[in-house]
């Protein structure tokens, strides 16, 4: 039977910029020309391989210092800023 479920955890994340200093913080490399079927473009190296992403998109940082990258849109619709305790 098909159930609902909620993401309950919070994780790390910010906005790729394209700077170099994001570059060399996260496992990220660009890639001036791929193939002739793939665009040039970013690329993340993540726990399921190699993620293509681009300029905007979120870099998220779990647990255990795991890096993925969300898409803008979806990380818009599905993520909300949790509010620092002072």
């Amino acid at each position: 039977m098909l159930k609902e479920y909620r993401k309950t955890a919070t994780i790390k994340a910010e906005q790729f910029d394209g700077s170099f200093e994001m570059m060399m913080r996260y496992p990220i490399q660009y890639a001036p020309f791929i193939s002739e079927i793939l665009p040039p473009g970013y690329s993340l190296k993540t726990l399921e391989g190699d993620m293509k992403f681009d300029v905007g998109d979120y870099i998220a940082t779990g647990f255990d210092g795991e890096h993925w990258a969300i898409k803008k849109e979806i990380f818009e619709k599905t993520y909300e800023l949790v509010e620092e305790e002072e």
